[in-house]
């Protein structure tokens, strides 16, 4: 039986107590880079025109999210999301919600520059940049493309913007590109951004993660003091991701987020709808909720939002990476949305 109008907005709580606030909305699976740890060299198989929500369902779904279950903040992922067209509308539509949410938006920063003043007009409040090297031959190697130069302007063009603040986050590899956690942090200082270093995680479309491959929050925190003598950042955390950390005798902060050695399921306040228009309570999932039948079957915001609330309702305790039972979910990060 649906709920009365009068009982909405209700949170979107889970088993645990947890209640999701923040919303990542993927908005296709498509990415113009070939990162080694994402996707093989000759891409995947990209889902269809139809399969993907237009616009307009898009804008549904977040409103249901937002005004009827309590969504404070949404962040446009991808694949890479300046490959949808209709990105500046998109924005538009969700700074337009009641009550309106923060808006965020996480890119590789290819064509960046030529949009973000546009995107800043049309609601974008926040951005976060993937950026791995300074190199460019590291930069070819990792992402199979020449194209840094792209991303460092659209570096440089979101802070000209005025967007605060940048985010850049950083994925290090071992023996590729763990060298230049210095010298990143260095340049993220002089840039005025925040850097945050995000260990591997088991994501990718090969199935090829590994753990003594990947680069621990320990070895980065330990590179990194090898230069700067670094402090913990005591204000509240709260359900943010990352740990941060004060460069002593600067103003500036540095991230690390430890999905996997130093997880924070506990404080998890996120949910994700893919590109395709399913449900999904963690990138770990290995079961997602299809709300597409119901947004082309007629179904009332009422009965989006309670199926809404019984995926959530059945939210696990923590993705399990370090269970020996772990398995990683079929699809690979473009898919699910960062």
């Amino acid at each position: 039986m649906s709920a009365t109008p009068s009982t909405w907005p209700r949170p979107l709580r889970d088993r645990h107590g947890r209640v999701a606030t923040d919303l990542r909305v993927s908005l296709t699976d498509r990415c113009n880079l070939r990162c080694t740890y994402c996707m093989p060299a000759d891409g995947l198989e990209w889902l269809g025109r139809d399969e993907l929500l237009t616009s307009d369902e898009l804008e549904r779904l977040m409103r249901v999210a937002v005004s009827r279950l309590g969504i404070t903040s949404v962040r446009l992922t991808g694949g890479e999301p300046l490959l949808r067209r209709d990105l500046t509308q998109v924005i538009a539509q969700v700074a337009a919600l009641e009550p309106r949410p923060s808006i965020a938006l996480t890119t590789n920063g290819i064509g960046l520059a030529a949009r973000v003043e546009e995107l800043r007009a049309a609601g974008l409040d926040r951005v976060n940049i993937s950026l791995d090297t300074l190199d460019p031959d590291t930069f070819t190697q990792l992402t199979r493309r020449r194209r840094l130069p792209d991303v460092l302007a659209g570096v440089e063009a979101a802070v000209r913007a005025g967007i605060r603040p940048v985010k850049v986050n950083t994925v290090l590899m071992r023996g590729v590109n763990d060298h230049e956690a210095p010298d990143l942090l260095e340049w993220a200082m002089a840039t005025g951004v925040q850097l945050r270093f995000i260990e591997q995680m088991p994501l990718d479309a090969q199935h090829g993660w590994s753990r003594h491959d990947m680069v621990t929050a320990d070895e980065i925190n330990e590179s990194l003091s090898r230069r700067w003598r670094l402090v913990d950042d005591r204000a509240e955390r709260g359900s943010a991701p990352a740990e941060l950390f004060r460069v002593a005798g600067t103003a500036h902060r540095v991230g690390i987020i430890a999905s996997v050695t130093r997880p924070f399921c506990g404080a998890c306040d996120r949910v994700r709808l893919t590109a395709d228009g399913q449900l999904r309570n963690c990138l770990f999932a290995r079961t997602e909720s299809d709300l597409r039948p119901l947004l082309r079957g007629g179904a009332t915001d009422e009965e989006i939002a309670e199926r809404w609330l019984t995926v959530v309702g059945g939210k696990r305790p923590g993705h399990g990476i370090d269970d020996p039972s772990f398995l990683q979910p079929d699809r690979p990060m473009s898919a699910i949305g960062g």
